[in-house]
């Protein structure tokens, strides 16, 4: 069974002994799903990912120096579509809006009802499908390929609404991104490129799954359309001006979720840290192992920087954590669209009634990346080449 220790020196190990694999091993074998622990094929860092415990530019500069830029191409392309989606999602910050109105709107009248629930359990006609269910609930994790599949057959099979699938996944799954999960959601569906959805098929299935177990002859709805919305994204905005932390001024540093590599960060000395924690994911519970994982990566994170961090709360326990160490800044890294922004966005009023600013520190690979995030994923696959010259990777 699929392991995830929450601690950065876990994510660097599971890093150094899929380095070797991914180049052509990865191009060839990324796409099948052998079932809980048989993930060897992929690298699994997506837990350590979301969290920023392995950054970006360490997995892309780690694969390009074992095998090239050319070889690990597919790999490093991957990496790139994580930064490409939450690149996007700020530049349309309404997407992210919309998706938790309709999905809190939706849950009253959807839960408790038998379909959602025999779906969720695991209890189904499709075999297969149930074996996923069973897997995510247990190990918190599915592979790639599984969740296209998954979504698919949840939507266009089952009839269920996406955004309660999303939701399904942001409960349960550990590497649980804003960003990825809604708008790998929305895509599958048709919607984040309109008209164009990812349809199950059995024949793909079978293929990638070696039959484990067979979907049955008609089981699944092979020729449905894409689904349509009247919600309009909009034009991409610029990428969010942030305020970035003042020289000379009394600050207290504050970790969230989002960046656990502070120390990567060229961040102001700090006089105390806090711990922001999150647990808004979705009205409905959200499972036990991922706000474990969530608490003890956070944990880990002070631990290494050697300091003793205080959790809070909200917006009032924050301005009295810096008012106590008579600080007028927060300093925390750049906090992108998700439960955790929502967060921060409710706690401003108080921290601007304690006279206290909140700086955030963004990272250069996302500086380079969000810009050119503005349509589909292929303006930046063909930008790589020149991101990764920009950046000496």
């Amino acid at each position: 069974m699929q392991t995830f220790i929450p601690t950065r020196a876990a994510a660097l190990s599971r890093l150094t002994a899929f380095v070797p694999k991914a180049g052509r091993a990865y191009a060839h074998g990324r796409n099948t799903d052998f079932g809980r622990g048989g993930h060897d094929a992929v690298s699994t860092l997506s837990p350590y990912t979301r969290r920023r415990l392995l950054t970006e530019r360490e997995i892309v500069e780690a694969a390009v120096a074992a095998h090239g830029r050319e070889e690990a191409e597919k790999y490093v392309s991957e990496v790139f579509w994580r930064t490409y989606f939450k690149g996007w999602l700020e530049r349309r910050p309404g997407v992210w809006d919309h998706y938790t109105t309709t999905r809190d709107a939706m849950l009253p009248a959807w839960e408790g009802k038998p379909f959602l629930r025999r779906a969720e359990e695991g209890r189904t006609d499709i075999a297969l499908f149930n074996d996923w269910v069973e897997e995510l609930v247990e190990t918190n994790y599915l592979h790639n390929h599984a969740r296209m599949w998954f979504a698919s057959i949840w939507i266009f099979t089952l009839r269920l609404p996406w955004q309660l699938g999303a939701d399904f996944f942001a409960r349960h799954l550990l590497d649980g991104d804003p960003a990825s999960n809604t708008l790998s959601w929305r895509w599958v569906a048709g919607l984040h490129t309109k008209g164009k959805h990812y349809l199950a098929q059995r024949s793909n299935i079978d293929r990638f799954t070696r039959g484990r177990p067979a979907v049955d002859p008609g089981q699944l709805d092979e020729t449905a359309e894409p689904l349509d919305e009247t919600f309009d994204p909009g034009p991409a905005l610029p990428v969010r001006d942030h305020r970035a932390p003042e020289p000379g001024r009394r600050s207290v540093l504050l970790l969230t979720m989002e960046d656990c590599h502070p120390e990567s960060l060229d961040l102001p000395e700090t006089a105390a840290t806090a711990i922001l924690s999150v647990d808004d994911r979705s009205p409905r519970p959200t499972a036990r192992a991922v706000l474990d994982f969530d608490a003890a990566a956070l944990d880990d994170t002070a631990r290494r920087l050697g300091v003793a961090a205080e959790r809070v709360a909200d917006g009032e326990a924050l301005a009295a954590f810096a008012t106590r160490h008579d600080a007028t800044q927060i300093v925390t890294p750049f906090v992108p669209r998700g439960p955790t922004h929502d967060r921060l966005t409710a706690a401003r009023p108080s921290l601007d009634a304690a006279g206290i600013a909140l700086a955030e520190v963004r990272r250069d690979w996302d500086a380079q990346v969000w810009p050119k995030a503005t349509a589909g994923f292929f303006k930046i696959k063909k930008a790589i080449p020149r991101i990764l010259d920009t950046m000496d990777v």
